[in-house]
């Protein structure tokens, strides 16, 4: 029973959220007449001593104990005497735990948002310093148009803006405290519920008593928020993957974020890159786990809602060291401009650039110009040439209105500046939005 029940061995880090929630409730009771302010002192200097014990490894957790709530209580007790036993007045350790973790999720939820910024702002950087390097984009992983480098770190940006956004949601609607709703029923004590949400930074008490001691909706959507977040991370560390191979050879990563080989002297394993990719696995795993945990349980509180702590620490943990891997790895990063620039120009990535041309300047329909810039592409596929290496008579020969000004779309340079849509991966329009974000995101920080 004792190997089943307890969960000291991994709540223990909610120590700091258990005595701070603690503190509050103390202070709200002496408010409130329920507790003397004798035994409030008593028990919020006592608090503070346990906190210091735990933090200086002076303090000894104890398995019978079960948790980190009776751990903390028991030693309040040796500390102080009988005065510890009025701490648990008016509360239970059902609406204690879930506002202890409400309390860690919200830290938690801040320090994410504080590696996210720091991480788009490595990649705006990356993006502004490197505007006009032309790389291929691609679709099917197959050679599509030209784009620059720049742009493309800039993509990531913006997903990690929308995960930001996913998590501040988050954050909003998990900021009512549960402290004071009791076992599920409320408390027939004279409690002040606003005063203890308060003082601890929540916005509001929560409204009724049985749905805040079952609630795991706050953890749920943090692990969905960290789970989107975490495929966008395996994303981009896949392309590392791709990029830093031989055969690509787009971009070099440091020895900080690499490793060696056993026995082949010659390797650069992108090993953080690859973990980056397989801790996707686990974030969501959790939260498929506690969705599983959950989907069952009637109202109000049951013990298999213990489960929901472990898969969650391990899962936020994970996630954050992904974050702080990838910002490492951007940071080092450095791309291979030449060999990017060469297998832009392949694959007939500017066949695009020759249907723009053919509608804009001799008036084709898209569709018919479609259908020629196909055969102009299968006469340069046929001679094994790249399409600005076709004379100007073998496009004629497909097209006779085209004239030599076609060779100034051919280009991938030329490519590239000629999009200068919105959002558009030309050089110009890059260094516009990374500045606009660089300046938004060390505002932030």
């Amino acid at each position: 029973m004792e190997e089943i029940n307890a969960s000291i061995g991994y709540d223990k880090r909610l120590y700091k959220q258990d005595i701070k929630g603690s503190i509050a409730h103390a202070e709200m009771l002496v408010d409130a007449g329920i507790l003397s302010k004798a035994d409030g002192k008593k028990i919020i200097t006592g608090l503070k001593q346990v906190q210091k014990e735990i933090e200086t490894d002076q303090f000894t957790f104890s398995r019978q104990l079960e948790d980190i709530h009776m751990n903390v209580e028991s030693r309040l007790r040796e500390l102080i005497g009988d005065a510890a036993g009025r701490l648990h007045t008016a509360r239970s350790r059902n609406d204690q735990v879930a506002t202890d973790f409400k309390l860690y999720v919200r830290d938690t939820i801040d320090h994410f948002l504080s590696q996210l910024t720091t991480l788009q702002l490595a990649l705006a950087k990356k993006a502004e310093e490197h505007a006009e390097v032309v790389m291929p984009g691609y679709t099917h992983l197959q050679t599509a148009q030209p784009v620059t480098f720049g742009h493309h770190c800039l993509a990531y940006v913006e997903m990690l803006g929308r995960d930001v956004t996913r998590f501040k949601d988050a954050r909003k609607r998990l900021n009512e405290c549960p402290l004071g709703s009791a076992a599920l029923a409320g408390t027939s004590f004279p409690i002040d519920r606003k005063m203890t949400a308060k003082a601890l930074d929540f916005d509001k008490p929560t409204a009724n008593s049985l749905d805040s001691v079952a609630d795991r909706d706050f953890i749920l959507e943090t692990l969905s928020a960290a789970s989107i977040s975490a495929i966008h991370l395996s994303r981009f560390a896949e392309e590392l993957v791709i990029w830093s191979s031989a055969e690509f050879n787009f971009i070099k990563l440091s020895d900080s974020f690499t490793t060696g080989s056993s026995i082949m002297p010659q390797k650069r394993n992108p090993d953080a890159a690859e973990l980056i990719r397989a801790k996707v696995g686990r974030i969501i795993g959790a939260f498929n786990g506690l969705s599983m945990v959950m989907k069952g349980l009637p109202l109000a509180y049951s013990k298999d809602m213990q489960e929901d702590k472990e898969m969650a620490f391990d899962a936020l943990d994970n996630y954050s060291l992904a974050l702080a891997a990838l910002t490492g790895m951007i940071e080092d990063m450095h791309p291979n401009k030449e060999k990017m620039a060469k297998s832009a120009g392949g694959g007939f990535s500017t066949a695009t650039d020759i249907a723009d041309w053919l509608v804009r300047v001799i008036n084709l329909p898209f569709r018919d110009a479609h259908h020629v810039t196909g055969s102009i592409v299968a006469l340069a596929e046929k001679q094994n040439l790249r399409l600005h290496e076709l004379s100007l008579d073998d496009m004629q020969s497909v097209e006779p209105k085209i004239t030599k000004d076609i060779f100034n779309v051919l280009s991938v340079e030329n490519s590239v500046k000629s999009r200068k849509s919105y959002g558009g991966t030309a050089p110009t329009e890059v260094r516009k939005m990374a500045k606009k974000w660089i300046k938004s995101l060390e505002k932030q920080t």
